[in-house]
């Protein structure tokens, strides 16, 4: 087994083994769809939505919450706390470069991250009748898109502060806006045009348009793509240059 696999096998365990980092991270975002679709209303065609019930938008808005839990929340606060209390300092004596333990952080996350959007689609399409992806390879490539963009960021984050709960406040204060742009508390599509355009360019508010895109049997629009890309280039590369041992 490669350097790589193991610590991204290692990151699994990990995380898995804090109960709060997994119901959240794995169990929240389905609960909120099976709270949600339990809605009546939710249930109903809506205009403003364009036909669509409100029920089926919110599971792309779960699956980009559950990517924004991890990668903004989780990952920065694990990498900072094993920077605080020395493990970093470790590893440091090792041949491991900061790429590649990076590397199996972010996929040991999107790891995570997919088994918990599974969980999402899997209860809206089988106790609410919420469609699946009609562009089922869009969805995936939008799916890897926001993870790559949102994770990038948790990276840079991870990269620079100094200790868990650093890393887990500068986490939390990126948290609630981007949700807000990706349309946890109002889907997107009954958000005013300013509101809107700002998403755009934000990575779960891109993110969230390419999943609903996909949902309706389309690609990801060329404008959530390059907003993903530019940021897992300039977030990655900045992490990766800027990561420090101590």
């Amino acid at each position: 087994m490669t350097v790589f696999a193991k610590i991204t096998r290692t990151e699994l365990k990990l995380q898995l083994r804090e109960p709060v980092t997994a119901f959240f991270t794995l169990l929240f975002p389905t609960i909120l769809v099976g709270i949600l679709g339990s809605i009546p209303d939710f249930r109903e065609p809506s205009p403003e939505l364009g036909g669509a019930r409100t029920i089926d938008v919110y599971v792309g808005i779960a699956i980009a919450l559950s990517l924004a839990m991890v990668g903004l929340q989780v990952m920065p606060a694990v990498l900072a706390t094993y920077r605080e209390k020395g493990v970093l300092r470790r590893i440091a004596t090792t041949p491991v470069r900061p790429l590649t333990l990076l590397a199996a952080q972010m996929t040991a996350s999107v790891l995570i991250a997919l088994v918990s959007s599974a969980l999402c689609i899997a209860v809206g399409y089988f106790a609410f009748d919420v469609p699946l992806a009609g562009n089922l390879a869009g969805f995936a490539l939008a799916f890897l898109l926001c993870a790559a963009g949102v994770f990038s960021i948790g990276l840079l984050i991870a990269a620079l502060v100094p200790t868990g709960k650093a890393g887990n406040a500068v986490g939390t204060l990126l948290f609630f806006p981007s949700m807000f742009f990706a349309g946890l508390w109002t889907p997107r599509e009954m958000m005013p045009d300013w509101a809107q355009q700002v998403g755009d360019y934000t990575p779960l508010g891109a993110g969230e348009r390419a999943l609903n895109e996909t949902m309706t049997g389309h690609w990801p629009n060329w404008l959530s793509a390059v907003v993903l890309i530019g940021y897992l280039i300039i977030f990655g590369l900045g992490a990766a240059r800027l990561f420090r041992w101590n």
